[in-house]
């Protein structure tokens, strides 16, 4: 059975581009006689904002899309801090004091998140007791699982690739566990069978193809869809005011032509899909 999961992120309204990723993963999964799931991804620190899971609720309903389960992440805390206890008791986590303008100042080059952490504190003596984040040791990680692949289901078979993460921060000092970290194990937990999202975290399956190996994690398939962009050519965003799902709403627009529409390809003015 195909099991997919919409899982937005409290710290802003949704707008035209949620609204696709969800009806994506809501009709791969309806298609096929599967079930799709809604997981609130809440433990992004203080920018979390507990009020918008009822307004996300709100909106796809008015979209016309219906969810079998529910899944709040901040009750997950636990898992997250016992799959770090694993890979510490493997050797492979290590404390780093760094802060990210640290970080910024002494990278050489760049990797999907940003600035690629240089080593610094990796086999220093760092108190963990203070305030540290965990980053896994890539090449003792790699070692320890040698070549891996994932399947994708627009682009194929892929040879995973962590290593251009280098030494990524699995769990943070100002949230319970980075997304790498909580978004692989929650798919395990959920029984998710097609990870459904958007093509900007293409790149990000590399790290959690590797987490899955590590902690022995079953592995999905993934679905990485195109993107709604705005204008100008970049992604639709909320840092970047696009329209919210909330403010059509409440306008009184009809939802389920919206996402009719957006099932046929005919977007609003000023807003395209990403091409190939």
């Amino acid at each position: 059975m195909i099991r997919t999961r919409f899982a937005p992120s409290p710290n802003g309204a949704l707008h035209l581009g949620h609204a696709w990723s969800a009806i994506v993963a809501h009709d791969l999964a309806r298609a096929a006689g599967g079930e799709f799931w809604l997981r609130i991804e809440d433990i992004d620190g203080t920018r979390s904002r507990g009020e918008l899971a009822a307004e996300f609720r709100a909106d796809l309903r008015w979209l016309g899309l219906g969810w079998d389960s529910e899944v709040i992440q901040s009750d997950r805390l636990a898992s997250y801090a016992a799959a770090g206890e694993r890979l510490r008791a493997m050797g492979l986590l290590y404390p780093c004091r760094c802060t990210r303008s640290q970080v910024a100042s002494a990278a050489t080059s760049a990797g999907p998140d940003g600035p690629l952490y240089p080593g610094t504190c990796r086999g220093e003596d760092v108190d963990p007791a203070g305030e540290v984040a965990w980053r896994l040791d890539m090449r003792a990680a790699l070692a320890r699982c040698g070549a891996l692949e994932w399947e994708d289901a627009l682009a194929g078979v892929q040879q995973a690739r962590p290593e251009i993460f280098g030494d990524v921060v699995l769990l943070r000092k100002e949230a319970p566990a980075s997304y790498h970290l909580a978004a692989t194990l929650d798919d395990a937990a959920d029984g998710i069978t097609l990870v459904t999202r958007g093509r900007d975290l293409f790149l990000a399956t590399h790290i959690h193809r590797l987490l899955q190996a590590l902690l022995g994690l079953p592995v999905p398939r993934w679905h990485h869809h195109a993107l709604l962009l705005d204008d100008s050519g970049r992604k639709l965003a909320k840092r970047r005011g696009s329209p919210s799902l909330a403010e059509r709403r409440l306008a009184g627009e009809d939802g389920p032509a919206l996402a009719g529409r957006l099932r046929a390809g005919r977007l609003p003015a000023g807003i395209s899909l990403q091409k190939a």
